[in-house]
């Protein structure tokens, strides 16, 4: 169904809210209706602050016509959740927190926001030169299978774990918040466009041809900085 076919997010959102937690302290609307980039097929993420609730939980219902992927916590539980997103560094509550649309707020959202903000700002922890040291070892030992493969289907899946090693390794050696799925060209333009339209032109360009030499550019020019490719005197837990 048409999102014109349907009541206005924030209505239905709202709606729903004082239907099914008329007593909770806060609550936000966030997600791609928020952001100005809904299609015909997006929900309503709908975050849900409440003292009585015992402990965190997400629910998925259809409400007037609406898909709603609803996130309850109580007023500390929601900090499990900003510091799992932050050791993962896919900042996933605090973006929905801080970009949110205040649906209730009896006196509770503010500081929760302030949270969100702020770890967003700081961003993750950095990367070790260990763990750095480590990344080009599976990246360099990723390239190498990807350029000896000579079947196809191998050479689809080698790509795809490739192109996800390089976009962490990018985004987190720059001091960058990760993403999933859609996310993750959304997270690489914010760093830098040019990148990310390269990165995304050298494996589209490999899925549709099979030619491998861009996305071995690619590669060659994100570790170069680092010190290259990397296999000769790699040890791990000698």
């Amino acid at each position: 169904m048409s999102i014109e076919n349907r009541m206005k997010p924030l209505e239905a959102a709202s709606q729903f809210i004082y239907t099914r937690y008329p007593h909770c302290h806060g609550a936000l609307l966030a997600g791609s209706v928020v952001r100005g980039e809904a299609t015909a097929t997006s929900d309503l993420d709908v975050i849900i602050f409440d003292m009585n609730i015992q402990s965190s939980f997400r629910e998925s219902i259809v409400f007037n016509k609406w898909p709603i992927e609803m996130f309850v916590h109580n007023l500390t539980s929601y900090r499990q959740f900003f510091e799992s997103d932050a050791k993962r560094a896919i900042p996933s509550h605090q973006q929905m927190v801080a970009e949110g649309v205040v649906i209730v707020d009896h006196g509770v959202i503010p500081s929760i926001k302030a949270e969100a903000i702020q770890m967003l700002k700081t961003g993750p922890a950095p990367w070790t030169e260990e763990t750095i040291h480590k990344k080009r070892y599976f990246i360099t030992d990723l390239l190498d299978d990807f350029i000896g493969s000579n079947v196809r289907g191998e050479e689809l899946f080698i790509a795809n774990s490739l192109a996800n090693h390089i976009q962490r390794f990018v985004l987190r050696t720059n001091g960058k918040w990760l993403g999933s799925s859609k996310w993750v060209v959304r997270m690489l333009k914010q760093f830098d466009e040019a990148f990310a339209e390269k990165f995304i032109h050298a494996f589209d360009h490999f899925y549709k041809t099979g030619e491998k030499e861009k996305v071995i550019q690619l590669v060659d020019e994100v570790l170069e900085p680092y010190g290259g490719r990397l296999f000769h005197g790699f040890s791990l837990g000698k």
